[in-house]
Order: structure tokens, then C-alpha cells, then sequence
């Protein structure tokens, strides 16, 4: 119905987002089971920060259906960043601390590019185990994607990563493995993005005690879960979140640093991605890179050619998925305050409005807003409080 924006500034891109992007929200007050509080815990590049957030926000709101989701942005300071990155987080993200003195119903972590070779020295390592181990306490459930599942599976199991042969890179057959809640409704076989250099390995976190939910034969396992003290722990080595031009932009990101010099190994192409036309373009200049590398190459790469042909075939059951999420969240919750069901709890969350938050909420307004009751909308401001 509306995702809600926990920033402090009315500038932020995802203020445009959905039919009506000029027009606010304003959730009125009322009961705690009205709203999901959930941080985005954003440890990407500054390349990749405001995407990852559109990317984050678009699932989430063709997730949430009738339930209203409250977003707040954190950020760890260890990460490096340019001027530009730390001015942005400087706008629109909170720090760590504040993270660690509140709780929220859930968490998505996201991960991050490896650059050291063992997670332990990643700068923003100790800050990691410091948000896994609040996480543990103080929320209902938490995702970790990419990077993030391998930190903490290493930290909570001592599930070590083990590096791959070729970068895991394309959109690969997934198969359902077990029932479980978070799987409802999703096909038996269903396709997801990975692009990843690293994997944790099956049999090692059966050992330990997750529950694996999905994989592929080639790609290996993709989502798994387990609980560790309050919370449950998502992990998803893919990235359902990713849009239809996401795996290109990295295809191009990693060609650029081939023919610049930056990597020795020329990228291969996204496996079942393309259609076989774009496959045929991105190949040959592929074959180009490879015999005529120099960094001039790059300004022909050809993203439009290859574009316009992409299909997101992943959408449907990456929001299905996410709407699990979603409703396991909703009835835990009210689970821990009176004796519903999952499917009473989750109807009764459907259209309510938020409770009150101290911090000024801007809420990006999605075309389904427009059937929020009219006691929760206020079309006379152009600002939303969360009273």
C-alpha cells in the first residue's frame, strides 16, 4: 500500500517513485500491529547506493500489498566511501549507533563488493558482527544478501566461504526444497540473479543447522534460513531484488575495468539472461575486448543494443517471496501480543495507519496509495509526519 521513507530531507530520489511521486502520506496514529519497521542496512558502493535502495523499495512496495512498511537507512561508517558517498550518507542515512540503541520488526543487510581476502579484514568487519549479534536480539527477522549471508554465517557458525572457479554470473533455475512459510505460493522451479565470486556450501551449513529452502544445480544454494535467538535469518546468496538491467550494468562495469587494466580476467556473459541476438552482441565484443584491449573500446560498449531485448524474469517470485517475508513478520508480531493465526494477523494489519515515531517520515507514494482509507491520507501537505 505505501512504503514509508525515514529520511530528513525532502530531496531524496525515492520521493518520485510510483504514479503520484509529488504527493505524501500521512499515516495518523494508532496500534503498534499498523506498521513494519524495517532498516536498510546499506553497505554497497557509492556506485550502487541509490540504486540498491530503488531496487530495495520497488520490492518491498509490490510486496506489501495492503500492510505499510516503514524504511530507515543505516550506514556503517568503516565503509569507504568518496566525498560524494559520505556526503550522501551523511543526508539521508543514520549511523550504527543508533541503530544498536532501537529495535525493528526486521533488517535486509545488504553486501558489499570483497575487497580484502578473508571477510575478517573487511574494515567494516567489527561493525558487522556488532549489527548480526543486535539483529539476534532485537528484531523478528532479518535478510542478508550476497556478501552479507557468507559475514554471517562466518561469525554466528563459523561457516567459512569458499572462493569459486568463475564468477556465479547470469540468472539460474532455482527449486523449491522444503516447505516452509517463506516459500508459500512460490513455484516449484523459479529463476533468480546471482553474481557472486564466493559460496557457502550446503552440507556445511546443514551441519549447523539451516534450513535450506532453494537452489540450483549450477549455482548452488541460494536461499536459506535459521533461527538464531529471536529473529529468523534470511539468507539469499542471489539477489531477488535485482532489476532487468542490473546484471548488464555489472557486465559493464567489469568490462571497463578489463580494458582499463584495473582486472586481468575479461568478464564472460550473464548465463540465461539474454535473448540469443544480444547474447551474439555482447560476445563479439567480447572477442574485441580480447584482441584489441584498450580503455577507448569501453566508449562502444553496447548497452542499448543489448537492453531493450531484457525480460525480468524473476520479479513474480522474488515478490512473492518478499511478501512472506513480510506477513511471517506481521504474525510473529502479533503472535508475541495476543493469540492470532498468521492469517488473522496478517489481516488485521491490512490498512492501518503508523504509529507515532519522533523522526519526520516522508512516504513515497505508490499508485496503490490512492486506496489507503481517507482517515490515513492528508492531500493538504506536501510533507508526512508518522504521529
Amino acid at each position: 500500500m505505501a512504503v514509508l521513507i525515514d529520511v530528513d530531507s525532502y530531496e531524496h530520489h525515492l520521493l518520485s517513485r510510483g504514479s503520484r511521486g509529488s504527493d505524501y502520506a500521512k499515516a495518523s496514529a494508532g496500534k503498534r500491529m499498523e506498521c513494519l519497521d524495517i532498516g536498510l542496512i546499506n553497505n554497497m558502493s557509492d556506485a550502487a547506493l541509490m540504486s540498491t535502495e530503488r531496487q530495495l523499495f520497488d520490492l518491498l512496495d509490490a510486496a506489501a500489498g495492503r500492510l505499510l512498511v516503514r524504511l530507515h537507512f543505516y550506514t556503517m561508517e568503516a565503509t569507504p566511501r568518496s566525498e560524494w558517498g559520505r556526503d550522501y550518507v551523511r543526508r539521508y542515512y543514520r549511523g550504527i549507533d543508533d541503530l544498536l540503541n532501537r529495535r525493528l520488526d526486521g533488517v535486509i543487510v545488504t553486501g558489499a563488493e570483497p575487497k580484502a581476502a578473508s571477510l575478517t579484514e573487511e574494515p567494516y568487519w567489527s561493525t558487522f558482527v556488532e549489527i548480526a549479534d543486535w539483529a539476534r536480539e532485537n528484531t523478528v527477522s532479518s535478510v542478508f544478501s550476497c556478501l552479507a549471508v557468507h559475514g554471517a554465517v562466518l561469525h554466528l557458525d563459523g561457516v567459512a566461504r569458499h572462493k569459486l572457479p568463475a564468477k556465479c554470473f547470469g540468472v539460474f533455475a532455482q527449486t523449491k526444497r522444503r516447505h516452509h512459510s517463506l516459500m508459500q505460493d512460490v513455484p516449484t522451479t523459479f529463476r533468480i540473479p546471482h553474481a557472486r565470486w564466493n559460496e557457502v556450501r550446503e552440507l556445511d551449513l546443514l551441519n549447523c543447522g539451516y534450513s535450506v529452502l532453494s537452489g540450483s544445480a549450477e549455482a548452488g544454494i541460494d536461499c536459506f534460513v535459521k533461527q538464531q535467538k529471536n529473529s529468523l535469518f534470511v539468507h539469499f546468496q542471489g539477489h531477488p531484488e535485482y532489476e532487468s538491467l542490473s546484471l548488464l550494468g555489472e557486465h559493464r562495469r567489469d568490462m571497463g575495468r578489463f580494458l582499463r587494466g584495473e582486472n586481468e580476467v575479461c568478464p564472460t556473459i550473464p548465463k540465461d539472461y539474454l535473448s540469443v541476438a544480444a547474447e551474439e552482441i555482447l560476445i563479439a565484443f567480447r572477442q574485441k575486448a580480447l584482441s584489441d584491449r584498450r580503455p577507448e573500446l569501453f566508449a562502444d560498449f553496447p548497452a542499448d543494443q543489448v537492453a531493450k531485448d531484457l525480460n525480468n524474469v524473476w520479479h513474480l517470485p522474488a515478490k512473492r517471496i518478499y511478501r512472506n517475508w513480510l506477513l511471517y513478520m506481521v504474525s510473529q508480531r502479533a503472535g508475541r501480543s495476543k493469540p492470532l493465526g498468521a492469517r488473522e494477523a496478517a489481516l488485521s494489519a491490512a490498512g492501518m495507519p503508523a504509529r507515532r515515531h519522533g523522526r519526520k517520515l516522508v512516504a513515497a507514494r505508490s499508485a496503490r496509495l490512492a486506496r489507503l482509507p481517507k482517515l490515513m491520507i492528508r492531500n493538504r501537505t506536501r510533507l508526512g509526519y508518522c504521529e
